[in-house]
């Protein structure tokens, strides 16, 4: 007996041209001619069906993302990282996207989330003129895609809103290709992009907001090298809600007089889930990939990272910061990631243990690991700069794995397997260095309430990003816009008042 349901659906045409088809063949050999199918091969690489029904958005974001080679820096399954519809969690929850699907405004905070450029347009922020240029930009290239979001029912096409990535253009007949993620419901299919403008130009029910496009293209530099915010943890909106709310109000409401007042009134009632909320980005490998060598990729992104570390270092504010943690009414001593002092062997199994939960996908706290074994050693060969690795044996009550991390380090003195305490720690990371890095990143209105007109200036001139080194803006950058949109999703508002560009 048959079973109920459907088996795909007929393909409307027109307006759609089957790209199967005799006369869709004909247009994808025109178009490779013409050279606007570049973008094409990549993303064919890569398509994917939506593995739910209302997954669309996450399906067509995954597939740009591994057609650009964006390393998500954890597993997805076995020893793979690989990005999948179920890894792009961090804005909305799978459950909630599973039921109701995804709007643009939230679909782009994924895109910014997982560490692209990303160009975002609404309709009424845009032409169809303009549209036109930026898919010839994306099909004349492979290392810009571009996702559009449209109603299906202007291609006389049943369900409503939907997601998927554009994969050429034909100039002459000024048309679209569609690569539908929806495969078990419509094939791919070349559409006039008059039409699929008009199809982009209907309002989302569920936003009151036009839909629209966005380009998704590689940073010009990896973001996070250092510093990464985190809105997996549980606590993520109070603590974004204190930096970006309270602290502006509590240095409106005092009378601070100098520097280390002000690093007092921000830091007296930061939340204890702060250590839970930034997080630095290590270099993980199991031992038996690397050994005891470095590969020059390795040492080429630690070696930046080292320098983002020291001109973090090189900040006046820096000096500030480690003047007033060091002294006897600091308020933060009981902030986990701002203890100072950890020795080696302590913060060797805390950095293998969160190694341990990054390469098994997790996001959950490392309670569960246990670091049985942990070594710090300084490895050198033919003349490099020397580079601290951590070893450690991680068990999780089932199996165990060794692990090796590379660390940035500051250290002027190595110190190696079996030492203890140490009253010179200087390894990444350390309070010190993080804290400097949020306050750069702290929107400039956050200082503007100071009421001492000399200190304002004075405070303006520690957190302008406008004179630090090249690499140490674009990481407080990076946290800035991870801060803006946490600010926007903690307060709903990612659809409401989604600019153009968003880059």
């Amino acid at each position: 007996m048959a079973m109920a349901g459907l088996y795909r659906r007929i393909l409307p045409s027109p307006p759609a041209i089957d790209f199967a088809s005799a006369e869709g063949k004909q247009l994808f050999m025109e178009a490779i001619q013409n050279g606007t199918m570049e973008g094409f091969y990549r993303l064919i690489s890569y398509f994917q069906t939506q593995s739910e029904p209302a997954y669309c958005g996450l399906a067509s974001l995954s597939m740009v993302l591994n057609a650009l080679a964006i390393d998500p820096g954890r597993k997805w399954k076995g020893p793979w990282r690989w990005f999948d519809e179920s890894m792009l969690d961090c804005c909305e929850p799978l459950e909630q996207v599973k039921a109701k699907g995804i709007s643009f405004g939230k679909l782009v905070c994924l895109a910014h989330c997982a560490g692209v450029k990303v160009e975002a347009y609404r309709t009424n922020q845009s032409t169809i003129d303009d549209f036109r240029v930026h898919i010839m930009r994306c099909s004349t290239s492979d290392d810009c895609h571009l996702i559009s979001s449209y109603h299906r029912g202007t291609f006389k096409q049943t369900g409503t809103g939907h997601f998927s990535p554009i994969g050429g253009y034909h100039a002459g007949r000024d048309m679209a290709l569609i690569l539908d993620v929806a495969r078990f419901k419509y094939p791919p299919h070349w559409v006039p992009l008059t039409l699929l403008w008009e199809a982009m130009d209907r309002t989302d029910e569920t936003t009151a907001q036009r839909r629209g496009f966005m380009l998704i293209s590689r940073p010009h530099t990896e973001p996070g090298l250092l510093y990464t915010l985190s809105c997996k943890h549980e606590s993520w909106v109070g603590v974004a809600k204190y930096l970006m709310d309270d602290v502006p109000l509590l240095l409106k409401s005092e009378d601070v007089k100098d520097i280390n007042k002000v690093l007092h009134v921000v830091f007296l009632s930061l939340p204890s889930s702060f250590g839970d909320f930034i997080k630095w980005v290590a270099e993980i490998r199991r031992q038996e990939d690397g050994g005891q060598s470095l590969s020059q990729e390795e040492k080429g992104r630690l070696s930046v990272k080292d320098e983002v570390l020291k001109q973090v270092q090189e900040t006046d504010l820096f000096k500030h910061v480690v003047a007033f943690l060091s002294s006897s009414n600091s308020c933060c001593r009981n902030v986990p990631i701002l203890d100072q002092e950890d020795d080696l062997p302590d913060i060797a199994a805390s950095v293998c243990c969160q190694g341990a939960e990054i390469l098994a996908g997790k996001s959950a706290s490392v309670e569960g690991y246990f670091c049985k074994e942990k070594c710090v050693k300084c490895l050198k060969a033919n003349g490099d700069k020397p580079i601290t690795l951590i070893s450690g044996t991680v068990v999780d009550g089932i199996s165990e794995q060794g692990l090796d991390v590379l660390v940035p380090s500051s250290q002027t003195k190595m110190i190696c397997c079996g030492c203890g305490k140490s009253s010179h720690i200087g390894m990444h990371p350390a309070g010190n260095d993080v804290l400097t890095a949020l306050l750069l990143a702290l929107p400039p209105v956050t200082w503007s309430g100071i009421k001492d007109e000399k200190l304002l200036q004075e405070i303006y001139a520690l957190v302008s990003t406008e004179h630090l080194p090249i690499l140490l803006q674009e990481e407080v950058l990076h946290l800035r816009r991870q801060l803006h949109l946490l600010k926007r999703c903690q307060e709903n508002r990612v659809d409401q008042d989604l600019g153009a560009p968003l880059s």
